[in-house]
């Protein structure tokens, strides 16, 4: 549950660098998603049929302040967001870094406390560290979007033993991994950490067959969430027989 709102789908998805408005489409309605981002350039840039693409879809947008470099551009760029898509939900990105596009955890914090007090509801888009995941709550978020990778890398879950320390310390706050997930083997083991959902875009927009691979995605993310409910079994440092000894004929 997001800000109280209770979702079917725990993908969310993007919604660039589609080969078509008709992919895009096909590709938002096989994978189930009930959320996507889309960034006010986005917007601004796909005109009329965009608009109306992304209002058609029944899903719940969620605006992103993708490209900000700035605490003062990322709260600009909300309140215009918030007037074009008619929403309270944001996805607070501050860039800090030209190559990684990590999040300067500074200004995202300055900006999550300005924008939560302006009425915002903050998916604040940050790296797996506890300090700043507090910082944020702290500010007024009730969500955390900590990243598998670099936006964009595919690397995956590039550093899980941090993600699995973020997930067991925030044990009672909504945590969505965002940006760095590639393959919807990856999208899997976040579900299996018990983390709430995966935000992702590039991994299904630039595939051979996009519409394809967000079916896949989509699957994917019900699996590994079903998984972890289950109960998953835990490692063991050596074999353990599955057929039991006891009972076994004895064969001289």
């Amino acid at each position: 549950m997001f800000y109280g709102v209770e979702l079917g789908s725990r993908l969310m998805l993007g919604t660039a660098q589609y080969p078509s408005p008709a992919v895009l489409a096909k590709a938002m309605e096989v994978s189930g998603t009930e959320v996507i981002t889309v960034s006010l350039r986005r917007e601004g840039s796909g005109g009329s049929a965009f608009r109306d693409l992304i209002a058609g879809s029944g899903c719940r947008i969620l605006p992103n302040t993708a490209g900000c470099h700035t605490a003062k551009e990322a709260i600009t760029t909300a309140h215009m967001a918030r007037e074009v898509f008619g929403t309270n939900w944001i996805k607070l990105e501050v860039i800090g870094h030209a190559d990684t596009l990590q999040p300067d955890p500074f200004a995202l914090v300055e900006a999550a406390r300005v924008l939560c007090a302006d009425g915002f509801e903050v998916f604040p888009y940050t790296t797996d560290d506890l300090i700043v995941g507090e910082k944020l709550l702290d500010a007024g978020c009730q969500v955390l979007m900590p990243w598998g990778a670099p936006i964009g890398s595919g690397q995956g879950l590039r550093n899980s033993a941090a993600l699995k320390t973020m997930r067991a310390h925030f044990a009672g706050v909504p945590l969505v991994v965002d940006a760095g997930i590639g393959a919807p083997s990856q999208a899997a083991q976040a579900m299996e950490m018990g983390f709430d959902a995966v935000l992702l875009n590039t991994a299904v927009a630039k595939a051979v067959d996009p519409v394809a691979m967000a079916r896949a995605f989509g699957m994917a993310v019900s699996a590994g969430r079903l998984a972890h409910d289950a109960g998953l079994m835990p490692a063991r440092d050596m074999a353990a027989a599955s057929t039991p000894i006891f009972g076994m004929a004895e064969l001289a």
